[in-house]
């Protein structure tokens, strides 16, 4: 849906499809697959992350020279914490214990724990292979038709290495950055890309009246986002 809006305007674009169906696939194995499809010759690259994308785009622009980052209502990786790290302060000790949790030394997260929930609570712990839950929290603002499309092309979410693995940036990546919060987001929490896009990325994020898919409910606000200076 967003494709043709950018390319109306003289864009080139890539869309991925990354490989989250292998439940082995770590962060820095997602991120080749983006870099062994960028061009090679383009030195003008927006790398654009959406959802859980965003922990994967720092590690390719380490490798790849791009202009810009853009994070669409997206996970924020912290160097050397993983996404759960950052929010384990919100969850009680035998969901911890599910999930076989080794805390990091408590210095290195104690900036999180005045951090508003990284996640909107209706969504924590839904089915997602359910077409109505889908419906509910990821296409509710789509047009039935483009919903039903998109549920229709939905994958199974094996690899978890965007919650679980301790993200292997040094450093957040010395380029431009955007982010873009989606004000009727029902999965990531508003409220919080709202506090950590400055905390994180050192902007404000952009507000968009969209769910948590504005590429697919809202492309032509997106693309008009995306290509503004």
């Amino acid at each position: 849906m967003l494709i043709p809006y950018l390319e109306a305007q003289g864009h080139k674009t890539v869309a991925m499809d990354l490989p989250i169906e292998n439940a082995s696939a770590t962060l820095s194995q997602l991120a080749d697959v983006v870099i062994q499809a960028l061009p090679k010759t383009d030195d003008d690259i927006v790398l654009v992350g959406h959802s859980m994308a965003g922990t994967i785009i720092p590690l390719v622009a380490e490798v790849v020279k791009v202009r810009q980052l853009v994070f669409v209502a997206a996970l924020l990786p912290y160097p050397g914490i993983s996404t759960l790290d950052q929010f384990s302060h919100h969850l009680d000790s035998d969901t911890l214990k599910s999930f076989n949790y080794q805390p990091k030394e408590p210095s290195k997260l104690e900036q999180f724990h005045d951090e508003p929930d990284m996640f909107e609570p209706a969504s924590v712990g839904k089915d997602y292979s359910d077409e109505a839950v889908l419906r509910e929290f990821f296409f509710h603002d789509c047009q039935p038709d483009v919903a039903q499309w998109a549920i229709s092309k939905s994958r199974s979410q094996q690899s978890m290495a965007y919650i679980f693995e301790t993200n292997p940036l040094q450093a957040l990546p010395n380029v431009e950055r955007k982010y873009i919060v989606c004000a009727d987001d029902r999965i990531l929490s508003p409220t919080w890309s709202r506090y950590a896009a400055p905390k994180r990325l050192g902007v404000d994020a952009i507000e968009l009246p969209s769910g948590h898919c504005p590429h697919l409910s809202r492309p032509d606000l997106l693309a008009s986002i995306l290509t503004s200076d």
